[in-house]
């Protein structure tokens, strides 16, 4: 028979699974931006309305540009699935029953299955390319919250799984639940900006704020005022919140990244904006807003964590 693990072995397990967590985390946020460029550069309907074949192909013979960048979308979605999958079943076999690192890997399931669904949705309801609808705008909002939680049960999944096992004891804090919430709002006006972007280019800057402002402009377009408005407010309120964790020695280094990220968004915002959102700023936009929204969520749990006893050492994340 074989005895119980020596320490060291499952010290070693965990950290493995860690490091598995983190970049089945980094995959899923390139298979978020390639999917922003596919929306940014007008791709979507580059397999048709044919989901899960691509125009009826299973691989598309001699496609365009378009179909490409669709069809690689695709790819990576589903090795985004393979891994994900894979993080689940290796954390049944890594870790006992009820251990909350279970809890989160069958989450990500769930959260990236009904994200391959609702990336179907859009291919078949022809949410995609010069689609105006604001069908179109509510499903990709509800789209950018599913993607948003499933990057953060990622998040959580590799923080639990650290070698130092952290107790997540302490009340939740009111203050980054209410950051949490202000930040998925600040992503939801954000992506029916973008959206706006991609279906109205403006020729100048002069002429951009004139389509927010016209009677007679989209509803899209009229709305996108509220994501800078949004920002703005949600940057001053995690600077405020934020400043307040940095005294402590477990929240200091996610409350600074997270202040770094948001400043770094604003001004991201401000360039998209001066430059008429070029595809490249978006996407720029869009990963410091995912960091951002990573950041927030370690700060969250980092501020949930028990406090060590006097003389022990904190590990990192």
């Amino acid at each position: 028979m074989t005895g119980p693990a020596a320490p060291g072995a499952l010290v070693a397990g965990r950290d493995g699974f860690r490091r598995f967590a983190w970049i089945v985390l980094g995959w899923n946020l390139l298979v978020v931006l390639w999917g922003a460029y596919v929306r940014a550069s007008g791709s979507g309907a580059g397999c048709g309305s044919h989901w899960p074949l691509c125009n009826g192909e299973v691989v598309p013979q001699a496609p365009q540009i378009s179909t490409v960048i669709e069809f690689t979308h695709r790819i990576s979605s589903g090795i985004a699935l393979a891994l994900v999958a894979a993080l689940c079943i290796w954390a049944f076999l890594r870790f006992p029953r009820r251990d909350p690192v279970r809890s989160m890997a069958v989450l990500s399931v769930a959260f990236i299955l009904s994200e391959a669904l609702l990336g179907a949705g859009l291919v078949l309801l022809r949410y995609v390319a010069q689609n105006e609808s604001a069908g179109r705008a509510v499903y990709l909002s509800a789209h950018l919250i599913n993607t948003q939680l499933l990057l953060a049960v990622l998040a959580t999944t590799a923080f639990l799984a650290r070698p130092r096992v952290p107790r997540l004891t302490a009340k939740w804090p009111r203050n980054l639940f209410a950051l949490l919430l202000m930040s998925l709002a600040v992503g939801v006006t954000g992506a029916i900006a973008a959206l706006g972007d991609t279906l109205y280019p403006a020729t100048s800057l002069s002429a951009g704020i004139s389509q927010d402002f016209s009677s007679g402009s989209s509803v899209l377009l009229r709305l996108r005022l509220i994501h800078p408005m949004l920002a703005i407010l949600g940057g001053a309120y995690i600077g405020i919140v934020a400043f307040t964790k940095t005294r402590d020695g477990l929240t200091r280094r996610p409350a600074f990244a997270a202040v770094v990220l948001a400043i770094s968004q604003l001004c991201a915002g401000a360039i998209n904006v001066a430059l008429r959102a070029p595809i490249g700023m978006q996407i720029v936009h869009l990963l410091l807003a995912d960091l951002l929204w990573i950041a927030l969520i370690l700060l969250f749990l980092r501020a949930r964590e028990s406090r060590p006893i006097a003389g022990s050492s904190v590990s990192p994340c």
